[in-house]
């Protein structure tokens, strides 16, 4: 075995030398900041957006540390329903009456709705207090290279589901967020699971990028190995539950 230190020292450098020292690993701090701002989170700091989920009309208001979350439908019975949530907590007012929520109806007007704007406005929402990110490494998903950043969150301030864990891939040269995972029902006594998303249709609406996703999962997947995702949707290996279509985007700074 040849030993480094009987080289001679010219030699000894210039073989250093062109190794090179690795590349640092960036934050995920400064992944997540870089994303946001390529997504133009800034302009929703302070803006009204407006869009159809699933038949259902959204409005959703951010103003500084204020905001104002809504969804109007109608209900099984036919009745023009709007279900709110504000810095207050959430509400409900069916036919202009608003009702009185009990702790499990709170509970899912807030699940619907934030999960709803959560999904809508990310990666905006990823410099919440409550979010806690880690940098797991990268990964090439159709020969592009793509930061992997995983976030958990605090329970205080995590909300309702704060045991949920995401995964999102932001492409190394543009900071995209082209796809994301999640782990679901992480609570006792829920049913869990996870899902895999990839980003179609990406556009542009008052400055701020937006995406429909194809929505897919793998049963034999646990929490643990979601950054196994990307592989198993170049291998085909995937099921499609469905499409997560945003559609009538609009965003109207304030």
């Amino acid at each position: 075995m040849r030993h480094l230190a009987l080289l001679p020292t010219a030699a000894l450098v210039l073989l250093l030398g062109a190794c090179g020292a690795p590349s640092p690993s960036p934050s995920a701090e400064a992944v997540i900041d870089s994303a946001r701002a390529a997504h133009g989170a800034p302009v929703l700091d302070r803006a009204l957006v407006t869009f159809t989920f699933r038949g259902d009309a959204y409005r959703l208001r951010q103003d500084g540390g204020t905001f104002h979350y809504r969804r109007a439908h109608t209900d099984s019975l036919g009745r023009p329903v709007v279900e709110g949530l504000t810095n207050d907590g959430p509400y409900r007012v069916v036919e202009g009456d608003t009702v009185t929520l009990s702790p499990s109806g709170q509970s899912a007007v807030e699940t619907t709705v934030n999960s709803v704007a959560y999904f809508t406005l990310l990666p905006a929402p990823l410099d919440d207090p409550a979010v806690q990110p880690s940098y797991s490494g990268r990964d090439t998903i159709g020969g592009v290279p793509y930061y992997r950043v995983r976030v958990t969150f605090r329970q205080e301030g995590g909300g309702a589901d704060w045991e949920d864990v995401f995964v999102y891939w932001f492409r190394t040269d543009t900071y995209a967020m082209d796809y994301l995972a999640y782990a679901y029902g992480q609570g006792p006594d829920e049913e869990a699971g996870t899902r895999f998303r990839a980003a179609y249709n990406v556009r542009r609406r008052g400055g701020v990028r937006v995406a429909d996703y194809h929505n897919y999962t793998a049963d034999t997947l646990t929490t643990g190995q979601m950054a196994q995702y990307p592989d198993l949707l170049e291998e085909g290996a995937l099921e499609r539950v469905s499409e997560v279509e945003v559609d009538s985007v609009q965003v109207c700074p304030l």
